[in-house]
């Protein structure tokens, strides 16, 4: 199902800016009736009062709308449930094709045309069938411009260390869509992160016997992919790193982020090992 993400949640920025413009807006609201000035006065809230109110409902504007969105996307998909299947397999393909906006309301509106005959599925008015081709980077310049960052999580950690930062990455260079696992690992084993490892491809330096960045690759990935994929890492960080294929299942890959250890590296050829990497 084609969408458009939505805004992750933002905290509300407390700025010199917007103080003096509510002092402003309290000079003005005296100014408009200068005999009930002292009242009005009284009856306005503090900037550091104000402030706090902002936030409050600063958070509740996000989460009402985002509570909207979600549900104007299950009545759209109700409506798209109650078609028999074959329609709307022929309904769902239309809306990867189609211009509209990924947006529920959009969704809605394409429903509606077509219950009421405006659009027809096997001949849409912007032009016939589509052929849906996958955004490829056969030729990346940067690592940024063949890889996107979808996820982040943080693995490990307790009372007095600090998780690692594990982060996603999806691209696709040719072959087929390949997710990324970008993590720093430390050189020794028994050594915790004392310090914040805030996980980039080019900084995080933590530990004090040094670390790595390891790089595990899913999906269909050619040996000469692989080789371009160490590269493109390298140009963005001049630590140790490796790249390498997991072969391993989901469970088996959060066990191994439970315990730190590296159960496909024994089973795959390492492709791009440094010397100093353990």
């Amino acid at each position: 199902m084609r969408f458009k993400p939505w805004p992750r949640p933002t905290a509300f920025e407390d700025t010199a800016r917007k103080r003096a413009a509510y002092r402003h807006k309290q000079v003005r609201e005296q100014a408009a009736l200068p005999l009930f000035a002292p009242v009005i006065a009284e009856r306005q809230l503090g900037v550091a009062e104000e402030m706090v109110r902002r936030t409050g409902q600063w958070e509740r504007q996000q989460i009402e709308g985002r509570r909207q969105r979600a549900a104007g996307w299950r009545r759209a998909r109700e409506r798209l449930f109650a078609h028999p299947a074959e329609r709307r397999l022929a309904i769902r393909a239309l809306w990867r094709a189609c211009p509209y906006p990924a947006d529920p309301s959009y969704l809605a509106t394409l429903l509606h045309e077509i219950a009421t005959g405006r659009i027809d599925p096997a001949r849409p008015p912007w032009g016939g069938q589509h052929t849906l081709t996958p955004r490829t980077t056969p030729s990346p310049a940067s690592f940024a411009e063949a890889f996107r960052q979808i996820g982040q999580r943080t693995v490990g950690g307790g009372p007095k260390t600090t998780g690692a930062d594990e982060r996603l990455f999806c691209g696709n260079l040719g072959s087929g869509i390949l997710f990324l696992t970008s993590r720093v690992r430390l050189c020794e084993p028994n050594e915790s992160f004392y310090t914040s490892s805030n996980h980039r491809l080019r900084d995080s330096h933590v530990g004090r016997s040094g670390h790595w960045v390891d790089i595990k690759v899913r999906g269909t990935c050619s040996d000469a992919e692989l080789i371009l994929i160490r590269r493109l890492a390298r140009q963005e960080d001049t630590r140790p790193l490796r790249v390498r294929r997991f072969l391993g299942s989901a469970r088996e890959s959060e066990r191994e982020c439970l315990r730190g250890g590296d159960p496909a590296a024994s089973r795959e050829p390492d492709h791009a090992t440094p010397r100093n990497a353990p």
